[in-house]
């Protein structure tokens, strides 16, 4: 039975084990293959069971000739010869006179038009999918209901025509100066004051839409067709269930209606024809409005403009879920293995796509989400890039211990990576941080995809690299939003955070933060090697503060590194302390809800960030 399991485990490209950061080989159990194996819907429970399945099973994922690859992905001509910068942000943390308590697809292009004069070619985002909009407390770009649609909590809604007109315009603003001044977003409040506006605005557009915004309307929804329609299905389900008191996922929902296909679903279309139109219509204004930033960042002389993120998976609660397909992989969730900082390994509560169901169906399902991503994007960072390859793979009742690989068509997938970004003409990086498979990186580069290094990592033996050594094809950063702001790690406002929230032992906090000093040391040490600071290291190493010296030396060292792009978060053009998402935390930390220091009118008087754009603009100027 052992050898037939593992034959059948092969055929479904199932790995035998992995190698772990560490360099040690980790097997994986014939126990766990099975239960993966049934995550996939392939049945194993007997002899019998596992004989027919073997007979059905499909030809395996054969292992491809990577070294050659048929296509390459797009890079503007102008990209080869010159470095550039941009800077990236939570669009939700962005802080303006006019937003309604979060930041919208007005400020996103306010921000883009202000760096795009300053010199700067980009400006990024963390995913801006579609979550629960019947639930606001599901806030996690990373964990959205679908990929291939928009968060509609981003449109500004005084942008949109017919708002000036309305007759409770006066009562629907009177809320936005408590919820622009609050230090973190108001979620609950947000959403019921944002709703309110575009319920009120979707009726003035049913009675007083002009022809071309009608014509403009139909032809998106024909051209998003079946996706869209049920999307705004499931939108307007997950709406009418929590007003009866239930929950936004859909397994919580009647049997009759966990089907999208049932007579029950089909009956509630029927009679709510007019609210399933109104999540269409906001995936409408939401596509506007995007395009909107991006022509405007254009315009304003960026040559990139928006850089966009794809998440890795979707939430299991959510419309592609519940919308099923042999392309998704419901009964599955996506994680780590187990390693030095998580001993029990990870499990990030998302479903995966099925690598034998895209095949069914001639990967469209994943070519449709890369252009829905790539519509409006000039840049965009696939999380997680490895999962072009490989993904490790949890059994929905299982813990991560019990998880393994699970292969991909790698080249198929890569060289359609490369397909649509030459029809967007998108740039595209791969997040390759983690436990990369070998040779991994090397592939993707050239494939056309551009690396992803950030300053924290890139080390040899624990020192710092000089920037000569970073590599030529890689987006540069030094920091990102799941890590502590540059401020923060000087201070480590991480580390401090982990003790707080009970993830480690205090002995464990105390090593850290003696590793810390050290680690700030050898930092020093690299800028001094660059000849960007001078004095003495250890005492240097010893501020408690990063001072706006260091910080806009740490600037130009990364800015002298022969990455094509450089990404600089606005948290640490502003100095921030805080980090955007603690990862391991839900609740414990203020993840997806902290807003910038400053409004984006007064960022031409801010210093720092004034100091920090003037060495951008000399160290790679435009």
């Amino acid at each position: 039975m052992s050898e037939k399991l593992q034959r059948l485990a092969e055929c479904y490209g199932i790995g035998d084990g992995y190698t772990s950061e560490t360099g040690e080989w980790v097997e994986t159990p014939l126990s766990a293959k099975a239960e993966i194996l049934k995550a996939m819907g392939v049945a194993v429970g007997s002899d019998e069971e596992i004989e027919q399945s073997i007979a059905e099973a499909p030809a395996p994922i054969p292992e491809e000739d990577i070294q050659t690859l048929s296509r390459s992905g797009f890079w503007p001509l102008w990209l080869v010869d010159h470095r550039v910068w941009g800077m990236t942000t939570q669009l939700y943390s962005l802080r303006s006179s006019g937003n309604w308590g979060i930041g919208d697809f007005r400020d996103l292009a306010d921000l883009a038009t202000r760096l795009g004069k300053l010199g700067a070619d980009f400006v990024g985002v963390s995913p801006l999918h579609a979550l629960f909009m019947a639930d606001p407390s599901r806030i996690s770009p990373y964990a959205p209901s679908s990929r291939n649609f928009l968060n509609p909590i981003f449109i500004a809604p005084d942008q949109v025509p017919g708002f000036e007109e309305l007759p409770n315009r006066d009562q629907l603003v009177a809320e936005l100066p408590k919820l622009r001044e609050a230090e973190f977003i108001d979620y609950p409040s947000v959403y019921r004051v944002k709703l309110a506006a575009l319920d009120a605005l979707f009726e003035h557009f049913t009675k007083n839409a002009s022809d071309a915004d009608r014509r403009a309307y139909e032809n998106f929804k024909q051209e998003k067709a079946e996706a869209l329609q049920n999307f705004a299905l499931y939108e307007a389900l997950a709406e009418h269930f929590v007003s009866e008191g239930g929950y936004v996922a859909w397994s919580t929902w009647p049997e009759e209606y966990q089907d999208r296909e049932s007579l029950a679903v089909r009956d509630f279309i029927r009679g709510h024809k007019h609210r399933v139109e109104f999540h269409s219509w906001l995936q409408w204004l939401a596509d506007i409005q995007l395009a909107a930033a991006q022509r405007q960042a254009r315009e304003a002389g960026m040559r990139i403009g928006l850089y966009l993120d794809l998440a890795i998976g979707v939430s299991p609660d959510g419309s592609t879920a519940w919308c099923g397909g042999h392309a998704t992989a419901r009964e599955a969730r996506i994680g780590a293995p187990p390693d030095a900082l998580c001993p029990g390994g990870q499990n990030w509560g998302l479903i995966p796509f099925s690598p034998m169901g895209l095949r069914e169906q001639r990967f469209e399902p994943f070519r449709g989400l890369l252009r829905d991503n790539m519509r409006h994007a000039g840049a965009m960072r696939l999380d997680h890039a490895m999962g072009l390859s490989r993904l490790y793979w949890i059994p929905e009742d299982s813990d991560a211990l019990g998880g393994g690989y699970v292969r991909y068509p790698f080249r198929q997938m890569l060289e359609m990576v490369a397909d649509e970004s030459w029809m967007a003409r998108c740039v595209v990086i791969g997040e390759d941080l983690g436990t990369v498979p070998e040779g991994f990186t090397d592939t993707m580069v050239r494939a056309g995809l551009l690396s992803y290094q950030v300053l924290y990592f890139s080390r040899h033996h624990g020192h710092f690299f000089q920037p000569h050594a970073y590599r030529r094809e890689a987006m540069v950063c030094g920091s990102t939003h799941d890590l502590p702001t540059l401020k923060g790690w000087w201070t480590g406002s991480d580390i401090r955070w982990r003790d707080h929230v009970g993830a480690q032992e205090e002995e464990d906090t105390k090593i850290q933060m003696e590793g810390r000093e050290a680690e700030k040391r050898l930092l020093v040490e690299a800028l001094q090697e660059a000849r960007l600071i001078e004095g003495d290291a250890p005492e240097i190493a010893a501020a408690d503060e990063l001072s706006e010296e260091l910080l806009l030396a740490i600037h130009r060292f990364l800015s002298r590194t022969p990455c094509r792009l450089f990404a600089v978060q606005l948290d640490d053009a502003l100095a921030a302390d805080e980090q955007a998402n603690l990862p391991g935390t839900v609740d414990e930390h203020p993840n997806w809800q902290r807003k910038i220091g400053v409004n984006l009118e007064e960022l031409p008087d801010h210093k720092l960030f004034g100091d920090l754009v003037q060495v951008l603009a000399t160290e790679r100027p435009r």
